[in-house]
């Protein structure tokens, strides 16, 4: 009974050691290297060289720009453009409710009106009027389809002269538009889809409708948000056969912007400039509304990330938050110096462009202390994850611990 006792002590210490010992570095598949063909896709990702060894200052920034692809309409002034008249004006599209009057109507036709009413795009595109037959709708101003339905009433005789028509668009439906290229999320969207937002009944009951909903930067948002490799200076929409290209940098830099409207069968396609741009990764209306991060952070002394707070506030980040700022809401950072001090920190990504997955480890008390911080601290991306990991003196003392579980339960196996 001794000798199994002691077999057994030895065994769990030997177990409980092996926990302590080095598990092994995170090999990075991506390389960081000026001279490589195949970079990560941002320079922050690069293991940090010892402090004393640091020269240069900054520089991850310098590095992600150097590989950029020339921006695509850098061709003339940045931001600097008019839309076609086409796209400024409001069109309508399939699905739509427009409301249709035509001078005189009852007076003509009786008592009850014939031609005016409301009426909805059809799913080839047209209104069909009564006697007067179908007209195409899709993708037309409302003043061009009014003059053609009064051209066909005065040809059909029911007017001596052309009438006075009038094309109300009274409310939008959803846009089937696709989105591709660099965004986070590309897929088909519908647009113009309710947002839970209250109406008032004034508003209910008003003609006409709003189609901020339908733009062009809501469904940039909606498919996740522009990727930091975006080359948003030739954002291209593709309508009809025809293709229009928008810079959109003020848009992220916060400048006036003339938003495009959009219709069904829309394509947005996204190009990109194949590097990081570190100027792309803020808050703004076609950026990911936020980052969700998956944490992992069962460390002591907390037993459970319900107790440590870690909720939604923790795990719901803006856009822009860095590695060391994700940490710290991850309650990974902080607590008694003695054993919290050599903590380090796994993070758990993805390279959108090659969908290559990458893990890249932290020591926390080294990106504290460092000058350079921030040329090895990665911006967060959405679906990222992160990792926390104990110091080594909090691995000896549950590993002294469990010795002491195992030695109790063997003084008690080996008791008279």
């Amino acid at each position: 009974m001794k000798r199994a006792t002691a077999i057994l002590i030895a065994v769990s210490g030997a177990v409980a050691l092996h926990g302590c010992g080095p598990q092994g570095r995170a090999t990075n598949l991506e390389t960081v290297d000026r001279t490589s063909t195949s970079f990560a896709y941002q320079a922050q990702y690069r293991d940090p060289v010892p402090r004393s060894a640091a020269a240069d200052y900054l520089v991850s920034e310098r590095m992600n720009a150097e590989r950029c692809r020339p921006a695509a309409g850098d061709g003339g002034a940045k931001g600097a453009q008019v839309l076609p008249l086409e796209l400024r004006r409001e069109s309508l599209s399939r699905g739509d409710l427009v409301e249709v009057h035509v001078e005189g109507d009852q007076a003509v036709l009786g008592e009850e009106a014939i031609f005016s009413g409301d009426y909805i795009i059809s799913r080839e595109g047209t209104i069909k009027i009564p006697f007067i037959g179908a007209f195409r709708a899709e993708s037309r101003t409302p003043e061009a389809l009014s003059a053609e339905i009064s051209r066909a009433l005065q040809a059909g005789g029911y007017y001596n002269e052309a009438p006075r028509v009038s094309v109300l668009l009274s409310d939008l439906a959803s846009a089937r538009v696709s989105v591709s290229g660099a965004v986070f999320e590309p897929s088909p969207i519908d647009l113009g889809t309710g947002d839970g937002a209250v109406v008032s009944e004034r508003r209910e009951q008003a003609r006409g409708a709003s189609t901020e909903a339908r733009n062009l930067t809501v469904a940039l948002r909606r498919a996740g948000g522009v990727r930091p490799d975006a080359d948003l200076s030739a954002v291209e929409l593709r309508r009809g056969g025809r293709s229009y290209r928008f810079d959109l940098r003020p848009v992220i830099e916060g400048r006036a912007f003339d938003d495009v409207m959009l219709l069904s069968g829309d394509e947005i396609v996204v190009p990109s400039r194949l590097c990081f741009q570190d100027d792309l990764m803020v808050p703004s209306p076609i950026s990911p509304p936020g980052i969700s991060l998956f944490l992992s952070n069962l460390v002591v002394p907390t037993q459970s990330n319900a107790s440590a707070a870690i909720g939604r506030e923790a795990r719901q980040v803006p856009y822009g938050t860095r590695l060391l700022q994700g940490i710290v809401s991850t309650n990974c950072v902080g607590g008694a110096r003695a054993t919290n001090a050599s903590r380090t920190a796994a993070l758990f990504s993805r390279n959108p462009i090659t969908d290559v997955s990458i893990v890249i480890e932290r020591s926390i008390e080294d990106m504290r202390v460092r000058q350079d911080r921030d040329d090895y601290d990665p911006f967060l991306l959405p679906g990222d994850a992160i990792a926390c990991y104990d110091s080594g003196v909090t691995n000896v003392t549950d590993a002294a611990r469990v010795l002491g579980i195992v030695g109790g339960a063997a003084l008690l196996v080996s008791a008279p």
